[in-house]
């Protein structure tokens, strides 16, 4: 009866038969306080004063005709001080807003890198209000810079996963030859997607065993579980009645001369349950931190700047198996 109530309410309003209530704004209060209620009892008291300095800030820029924030703002920021307090109470052991330092704030946002610049703008608004409430004493935010410093912040494969992928891609024989081929070339040889799916037969030099990809000014040397990998996926292309010149060919392409989609490439991997980024990432970041940066990005046909976001002298990144 109340989603029919609902509807009626929209028909009339919608046909300007009725005025529109306030619906909405009493459930946009609703979710603000939901999250409210989910900060911590120590900790909420300062983010309910919070949510109610914002909310008169709104109601103020509405009657100045100035731009209010919208609910999804407000709500969102309420989000982010939930998690921040439960961070503070389960890892950082803290019940205060007053104990909380720049150390704390770093390590929350570190738990999400990319909504970093998202979170500290929370973050700035609510210890300004704090500090000007005489809840803090120092701003732990004040100083903090919303872009973080050019490394890799990407994940990759211990020893390990590369050991049972290694495996997976070269002794199990009900792995598709498309995923096994994607897969060693960027596990062993750290090849894009797209540098795999572009690879053409003319590309591969049976004599020397090696093969050209991308923008690479040289030929890549395949090892001889990466040649063996490639013949299984020339033997598949060979069974299709085929011109395309792709070594990739799939069903929706053998008639054509097209390589495989995009779309197919993105999914070719997913049975191994690693991404095609975090595998070619893993040989990556293995490379520049053996071996100059510069020389990388030119073996691999890259402007450097590209290469040396891989740089992470925090990740452990472990040698590949030998093949």
């Amino acid at each position: 009866m109340g989603s029919f109530a609902r509807a009626l309410e929209d028909f009339f309003t919608l046909h300007g038969l009725a005025l529109p209530t306030d619906q909405a704004e009493r459930l946009a209060s609703g979710r603000r306080h939901r999250r409210v209620e989910a900060v911590p009892e120590t900790l909420r008291p300062a983010v309910a004063a919070f949510d109610v300095f914002r909310m008169r800030a709104q109601d103020r820029a509405r009657r100045a005709g100035t731009r209010p924030r919208s609910n999804h703002t407000l709500e969102a920021a309420l989000a982010t001080m939930r998690d921040l307090a439960i961070f503070l109470i389960d890892e950082r052991y803290k019940t205060d807003w007053s104990l909380v330092d720049v150390h704390d704030i770093e390590a929350f946002l570190a738990v999400l890198p990319r909504a970093r610049k998202r979170r500290l703008t929370v973050l700035r608004q609510f210890f300004r209000f704090a500090r000007a409430q005489k809840l803090v004493l120092v701003d732990p935010t004040r100083g903090l810079i919303a872009k973080e410093a050019n490394g890799f912040r990407g994940q990759t494969l211990t020893l390990d996963q590369q050991r049972e992928l290694f495996r997976r891609w070269t002794t199990e024989e009900h792995v598709h030859p498309h995923e096994a081929l994607v897969g060693m070339l960027a596990l062993l040889h750290g090849a894009s997607s797209s540098e795999v799916r572009l690879l053409q037969v003319t590309e591969v030099d049976h004599l020397a065993q090696s093969i050209r990809l991308g923008k690479r000014p040289h030929p890549v040397p395949m090892d001889p579980a990466s040649w063996t990998v490639l013949q299984r996926c020339l033997a598949h292309r060979d069974a299709w009645p085929t011109e395309n010149p792709y070594v990739m060919v799939t069903k929706g392409t053998k008639a054509g001369r097209s390589p495989a989609s995009t779309a197919y490439l993105s999914h070719i991997l997913d049975d191994c349950g690693s991404p095609p980024r975090m595998i070619r990432s893993t040989r990556l970041v293995d490379l520049v931190n053996t071996m100059d940066p510069k020389l990388v990005a030119a073996a691999f046909g890259m402007d450097s700047q590209a290469t040396l976001i891989y740089l992470a002298d925090h990740v452990d990144a472990g040698r590949l198996p030998a093949p």
